[in-house]
């Protein structure tokens, strides 16, 4: 379903564009030798050059270039050979050279596509518009002093890659599927963390809606700096309320900056909107245009790994996953790598049913991501493989399953300790079968009469008199023979 918002005089289409900024994963910075680490005492991860000092020239990180080209090849992008670094001037105390380096008439990465994995099990594209390389600012600490702001440095000249969608995005939902799969594609890369909370991800969202059918884009506002997944759909959805408010109202919207306030939910005005030629963008005179050769692109493209897109399609078609299943185990690499070591040479949908439901539940109340689990992925297999061979029934299966997540221990040596393999002897269940029936003539004349419902309760009470080991599907089999069903 589309997401409209509805005014009175018709619904109104939300179309998104969003920016996002990603730290490329580098040790030093695009243009210096200064550490990009996150953390450490302000102002100790600076070179000379970051601060902007007389005569000092700015030198390309090659890795920085080749998270770039990695990132573009991942997003099935167009690489652009001859890239150019502009100069973006704008006068902030956190940038000491007054311009930042960027690229803007000529960026390194051409468009490209993401999927979007859809709740209801849909997929839809979205293009990307470019993706091009810059340095990031310093920061402005406005809160340790009522009458002072103190600059750190440590962020200047941290390389990023501005990740520029098309204005494809329909709504909050789709916005935060956008993000979810780019930072999974980012992951898998190895070009970004991903991380939010620390800045290495961060995301300005541009926002404008039309009447539902119209074709033309109106007047959009950019909310800057966004740093959570949820924090973008919630802008979203108010700033695209407001703006339907707005135009029912009689008004117009007007082209701005504002930002968003993560304790009200609200957008507040920052500043009206800049054009390019307010930045006065011209070629960086220390820097030459970066020129990149098939082979450069080619190694790249050769150690690419398997994207999620792609692990889902091979879940799906080589390991009879559904849909659902496979979006879920792919959304993370972790997660992915996690079920494949459990899952080789044996019923991976039972596998994938043991991690989604079991493991994700238990990780999730201990805290814990999947890399820091306490049960390994060749237990959990062993654990499945017992299962699947009627060793364990399935609620005794959980049981040791919590013992596993205690103790650490594998399956096989908690069942021998515990005594706790599921009975399959024939002869010992049909005894167990007969005493039951025996013991409740009533229930046993029901069955015969044709309420089938009584055999569950027979099931029951051969469960309780074995401890729950007896085979559930021979003792439904067995039932079935002695009352003649």
């Amino acid at each position: 379903m589309p997401y409209l918002i509805e005014g009175h005089s018709g619904d109104w289409e939300v179309i998104v564009g969003l920016e996002v900024h990603a730290q490329a994963i580098t040790e030093s910075k695009l243009f210096s030798g200064a550490a990009t680490a996150f953390g450490g005492a302000p102002n100790s991860h600076v070179s000379l050059v970051d601060a902007a000092m007389p005569g000092m020239l700015p030198v390309i990180n090659r890795r920085a270039v080749e998270q770039a080209v990695r990132t573009g090849l991942g997003l099935r992008a167009k690489i652009n050979k001859i890239s150019v670094f502009e100069r973006k001037n704008y006068f902030y105390a956190d940038l000491p050279p007054g311009y930042q380096i960027s690229q803007y008439q000529h960026p390194i990465v051409g468009e490209g596509t993401v999927t979007l994995d859809l709740p209801d099990g849909t997929t839809r594209e979205v293009g990307i518009e470019r993706l091009h390389m810059e340095q990031d600012a310093g920061k402005s600490l406005h809160d340790r002093d009522p009458d002072r702001t103190f600059v750190d440095l440590n962020r200047a000249g941290v390389p990023l890659m501005e990740i520029v969608s098309k204005p494809d995005i329909r709504g909050p939902e789709e916005a935060g599927a956008y993000l979810r799969k780019l930072r999974a594609i980012l992951r898998y890369l190895g070009t970004c963390d991903g991380n939010m909370e620390e800045g290495s991800m961060r995301c300005d969202v541009n926002v404008s809606v039309r009447k539902a059918g119209d074709a033309d884009l109106r007047t959009r506002t950019e909310i800057k700096n966004v740093n959570s997944v949820r924090f973008v759909m919630q802008a979203i959805e108010y700033e695209a309320a407001r703006q339907v408010e707005v135009y029912e109202d009689g008004g117009q919207v007007v082209q701005e900056t504002r930002l968003f306030n993560a304790q009200t939910g609200e957008t507040k005005s920052m500043r009206s909107k800049e054009h390019a030629h307010d930045y006065r963008y011209f070629p960086d005179p220390d820097l030459l245009p970066l020129v990149l050769d098939d082979g450069f692109v080619s190694e790249i493209a050769a150690t690419l790994p398997e994207l999620p897109d792609d692990k889902k399609r091979r879940f799906i078609d080589d390991l009879g996953l559904s849909s659902y299943d496979a979006s879920v185990l792919v959304a993370e690499r972790e997660t992915a790598d996690y079920f494949e070591r459990a899952a080789t040479g044996r019923d991976a949908k039972l596998v994938a049913n043991w991690v989604i439901t079991n493991l994700f539940g238990a990780l999730n109340k201990m805290g814990k991501d999947i890399a820091d689990s306490p049960v390994p992925a060749d237990h959990l297999g062993q654990l499945a493989d017992l299962v699947a061979n009627g060793t364990l029934s399935s609620r005794i299966a959980k049981e040791v399953f919590e013992t596993m997540l205690e103790t650490g221990r594998a399956p096989g040596a908690i069942v021998e300790e515990k005594g706790l393999r599921q009975v399959s002897d024939s002869g010992a269940l049909e005894a167990m079968v007969d005493q039951v029936i025996a013991a409740n003539p009533d229930q046993a004349e029901q069955f015969r009469q044709g309420n089938r419902k009584v055999a569950g309760w027979f099931v029951g009470q051969v469960m309780k008199l074995s401890k729950g080991q007896a085979n559930p599907g021979m003792v439904n089999r067995i039932l079935s023979e002695k009352l003649g069903g």
